[in-house]
């Protein structure tokens, strides 16, 4: 990447961002799937649902600022991941450890995207776009409501197993 201002900087951010955003659509879809349990499977298929109102933000943003989002031109982080969370996920045999496994990689996901939305807030800001950094605003808030489901849903699987109700964390 070469960038000789903040700006050039901010629009390469925003545009991984985008490009990510359609990705982990994708790929919450398929945890959701793999997951094993249905209210996890809701989860994700919600979350990959509000995928598209992340991408019409991020949409958005370019069109404030007057730009386009480009073609991809990484994503080696993103393919990693998915590779890795694949392999890793076959190689569990408990469902109940699959279904913990999809929400610690999901987890793990909401905060990489988390960490993006709060730099491109700030880039945002330094580069005077401010109704863009309230559209990127939004588009961290429902990471931070997909963390914050994610959370309680690994502790209601916790509590169903201390009380001898769950399907079992071998």
């Amino acid at each position: 990447m070469s960038a000789k201002n903040p700006k050039e900087v901010f629009l390469f951010l925003l545009n991984d961002a985008r490009n990510g955003a359609d990705h982990t659509g994708k790929l919450y879809h398929e945890m959701g799937e793999l997951a094993g349990r249905p209210e996890i499977k809701e989860i994700l298929e919600a979350r990959a649902f509000l995928q598209n109102k992340i991408i019409s933000s991020l949409d958005q943003c370019f069109k404030l600022i007057g730009e386009k989002p480009v073609v991809p031109v990484g994503g080696r982080l993103r393919e990693v991941f998915e590779d890795d969370f694949r392999r890793e996920f076959a190689e569990i045999q408990s469902p109940a450890a699959k279904a913990l496994f999809v929400l610690a990689k999901a987890s793990h996901l909401t905060h990489l995207r988390m960490g993006e939305y709060v730099v491109l807030i700030a880039a945002a800001d330094m580069t005077g776009h401010h109704g863009v950094g309230l559209l990127l605003e939004s588009c961290l808030a429902d990471q931070t409501a997909l963390m914050e489901r994610i959370r309680r849903t690994i502790r209601h699987l916790i509590e169903e197993k201390v009380e001898g109700r769950g399907h079992g964390f071998k």
